[in-house]
């Protein structure tokens, strides 16, 4: 009897191990309403705007399910509420955008992000992005240099359930040295070049993806490879046009 129950005890506490144990993305409460609404809308901008858009593959089951599953519409303005679901870049307010769907997912699959990479995200914005990543990493940073855009934000991905998202009000060209280094970084606004406080708090083997340009009509979108050595490899992806940084970029040439 004494070792049936020891048996027992054993199973019980390995299946409460293995519940806890759970990556954030597969215990998120999907049931909140924003997920249940307009569901059919993100399922037909995902395979009308995103799987079959003819500029850039994006191809990734991981990313493309994590773009069906967050709400769009929980991150815009109401007044944009109806347009929530376009391939368009929104108005936030602030000199602010929500960025086109499509570049949201392509970037996001140029990240390759992995469960248990440490990703550092600069322009929080509206959230959306880091709502993205937190469905595909369990660590996920945010940087947001505007404090309403920070608090807003930072509200909204609690309100949705994603509290692994770690979301502070800065200047996102100063990357957050408390977290690193970072396995992955993503910029969502546009300096005259990649940081050297991000290039320096990347791990070795992992990369930056940002849009760098002198103007707003100037922008490629680069990745920043930083190998097993240290050594930097940059590749460039396409024209972009994202808003500029400020805050301590406004101060490089």
């Amino acid at each position: 009897m004494t070792k049936r129950i020891i048996i027992f005890l054993i199973l019980y506490c390995t299946g409460a191990g293995t519940v806890y144990g759970q990556h954030p993305r597969d215990t998120m409460n999907h049931d909140h309403p924003a997920f249940s609404e307009r569901v059919r809308e993100r399922y037909s901008l995902v395979k009308n705007s995103i799987e079959e858009y003819p500029h850039m593959d994006v191809s990734d089951p991981d990313v493309l399910k994590a773009m069906r599953i967050v709400p769009r519409h929980a991150f815009v303005p109401r007044q944009f509420q109806d347009v929530a679901y376009r391939n368009h870049p929104l108005s936030i307010g602030y000199d602010q955008t929500i960025s086109q769907p499509v570049i949201v997912a392509h970037m996001t699959q140029l990240l390759d992000v992995q469960p248990d990479d440490r990703i550092l995200e600069v322009g929080t914005g509206s959230g959306y992005q880091a709502a993205i990543l937190g469905e595909l990493s369990a660590h996920v940073y945010s940087i947001e240099i505007v404090p309403e855009l920070s608090v807003r934000a930072s509200r909204t991905l609690k309100e949705l359930g994603y509290d692994h998202i770690k979301v502070k009000t800065g200047d996102g060209y100063l990357g957050w040295p408390e977290h690193a280094p970072f396995d992955k970084i993503i910029v969502t606004c546009s300096p005259k070049d990649v940081p050297e406080p991000l290039i320096e708090q990347l791990k070795p083997g992992g990369w930056i993806v940002i849009p760098v340009g002198k103007n707003s009509w100037n922008q490629q979108l680069i990745i920043m490879k930083k190998n097993k050595r240290g050594k930097l490899i940059r590749e460039s992806q396409y024209p972009v046009r994202f808003v500029p940084m400020t805050g301590k970029a406004q101060d490089k040439d």
